[in-house]
């Protein structure tokens, strides 16, 4: 890797915790524009988002759940498959159309972002990650499910993740 990667990659994580430190500090009105400083800092400027607002019918999409299965039955989106990050295999994607739209969506949109890409390698041709993953989509009050039911509980991975969630129960 070289040496600039290297610099990049640590710069975007120091960035992250510094702007993780400063929501202890700051009002809950600056919170969202630290969280989209965060996920500045996570994305790749060429990987398609969709954000939940542009989003009037999920049925318009292929909806796969890029996080683990415990996070995934606390809640999910609707209609959601669960391919899991670590557990990945792109045979759960066999029934899958390849050309029709796919959001891919985790706890912020780092894991699903890496599903992504590799979904577009094996193909997909309209990959789209959900901005700020399911804290973000739970924070403009959309619909969660759980079991086949409605839910305001979202797994934000951890505590730390858990502080940009405003809108829902906090899981961890």
């Amino acid at each position: 890797m070289s040496g600039l990667l290297v610099a990049t990659r640590l710069f975007s994580k120091a960035r992250i915790f510094f702007f993780g430190l400063l929501l202890i500090y700051t009002p809950a009105a600056a919170q969202s524009a630290a969280y989209k400083v965060l996920l500045e800092g996570l994305y790749d400027k060429d990987f398609p988002t969709v954000t939940a607002d542009q989003i009037a019918d999920l049925a318009n999409y292929q909806i796969l759940d890029t996080r683990e299965k415990k996070e995934f039955e606390v809640s999910h989106l609707p209609n959601a498959i669960r391919v899991g990050y670590d557990s990945f295999d792109l045979s759960a994607t066999d029934g899958l159309d390849k050309g029709k739209p796919v959001l891919v969506y985790c706890t912020v949109g780092a894991r699903s972002q890496d599903i992504g890409r590799r979904l577009q390698a094996a193909g997909f041709t309209r990959v789209y990650n959900l901005y700020g993953g399911i804290i973000q989509w739970s924070n403009s009050g959309k619909t969660l499910e759980a079991g086949g039911m409605p839910t305001d509980k979202v797994h934000t991975y951890s505590k730390t993740w858990g502080i940009w969630l405003e809108q829902g129960e906090k899981v961890y």
